[in-house]
């Protein structure tokens, strides 16, 4: 078995192994006066050319920052840090170790040398010592503790996968050559991107907010996250799920011409108390038209996520000097057509929509590489289109 979670968020163990304090989400607000405190260590750009990761005020630097400044005696009696799919492998084997994959997400990695910057660590005053080496996806962490074996009846071998879910995403692209097309990992978020051989750590990739975070093989998942699918499944829940995310982007189809959009990167996007007010408020404020049915909402929503694909596709060529003619949705948000249709047509790609499951399936593929079920990853990638549904999106008008 192989776990992997989201990025950035972490747990601080003393040495009884015992979780310090309060184990936060990022969409925590404790972070937001940190921005102004890292500037008095770093400056931006020398930090993005030692780690390549995109400036968001949620990252785990910001987050130990805080910890640092508001709970200094927690943050002193610190033994060990993980992220929490490495906690997860400790608790089911009482081995700690730390993966690679998830660990870029905190700002603290070294993108050339793949390995936590301790020259940096050093200068934010982090104890070094709490941050264990880190090792590539396929490293076996061992076997079930005697105590889960006898609860659960069965014992098992524990693997370290790509633990950050993202990319364990792209690894399920079903492209042998990626690095000639656009991917968008579509869910909560949307990471839009291509991959690298090595970073671009460079003063345009930094003003333009791409993150390089690891990837399989040590490859670098060139990115920039984007407020997806959050939009949408926070308005559902608003309306006590009434309905389905299928006929919430029907009913966004038959609302097609609404014509206002949102900047769906604001911070006021991030965790209001309510979406379907701000994105009203947003509206007003900018002398839009207020969208008032739930089938308009959810068109703002999708026009303006696809317009943002748009505009980032356009970023990355004109980084790379490359034109990228097919773009690859994987995961839960290439279920949904109107949008996978609205980002053929604003793009003027080919979409491939597919697998749907694609984090489980990049988990599942770094387990039956390290198997020898597969040679490698391209025959990997191979089998994903052969095994799943990967629909087509032309760049036809609606």
């Amino acid at each position: 078995m192989a776990i992997d979670t989201w990025g950035v968020d972490y747990v601080l163990l003393d040495k009884k192994d015992n979780i310090l304090g309060k184990t936060y989400s990022y969409r925590d607000r404790r972070t937001e006066k940190m921005e102004k405190k890292l500037s008095e260590y770093i400056t931006v750009y020398e930090l993005y050319k030692k780690t390549g990761i995109q400036k968001q005020i949620f990252n785990t630097i910001y987050q130990l920052l805080e910890s640092k400044y508001e709970n200094p005696e927690m943050f002193e009696k610190a033994e060990t840090f993980l992220m929490l799919p490495d906690y997860f492998n400790f608790l089911l084997t009482g081995i700690k170790k730390s993966e690679y994959t998830n660990a870029t997400s905190t700002q603290l990695v070294n993108a050339s040398e793949k390995q936590w910057d301790f020259e940096l660590i050093g200068k934010l005053e982090f104890n070094r010592k709490i941050f264990l080496p880190l090792e590539k996806p396929g490293t076996v962490i061992g076997n079930f503790t005697e105590e889960i074996s006898k609860r659960i009846g069965y014992n098992c071998k524990v693997i370290m996968t790509t633990s950050h879910d993202t990319a364990s995403a792209i690894i399920s692209v079903p492209e042998t050559d990626i690095v000639d097309s656009v991917y968008i990992s579509s869910g909560t978020w949307s990471l839009m991107g291509i991959e690298l051989e090595t970073p671009d750590c460079s003063k345009k990739s930094m003003e333009l907010n791409f993150t390089n975070e690891g990837g399989y093989g040590y490859r670098f998942r060139f990115l920039k996250n984007i407020t997806g699918l959050w939009l949408i499944q926070c308005v559902r829940n608003e309306i006590e799920k009434k309905f389905s995310f299928s006929e919430l982007s029907k009913m966004a189809e038959k609302n097609q011409d609404f014509p206002s959009r949102i900047n769906v990167d604001d911070i006021r996007f991030m965790a209001p108390e309510s979406m379907i007010k701000e994105i009203r408020s947003f509206c007003a404020e900018t002398g839009q038209k207020i969208p008032e049915e739930i089938g308009e909402i959810a068109a703002v929503i999708y026009h303006s996520i696809s317009d943002r694909y748009d505009k980032i596709k356009k970023e990355i060529e004109d980084i790379t000097g490359k034109k990228y003619n097919k773009i690859h949705i994987i995961g839960g948000g290439s279920n949904a057509e109107f949008l996978n249709r609205l980002t053929a047509i604003k793009t003027g790609n080919t979409v491939y929509a597919g697998p749907i499951e694609a984090t489980a399936t990049g988990n599942l593929l770094v387990r039956m590489i390290k198997n020898g079920e597969f040679e490698n990853l391209e025959k990997a990638k191979k089998s994903v289109y052969e095994s799943f549904e990967v629909k087509k999106f032309e760049p036809d008008v609606l």
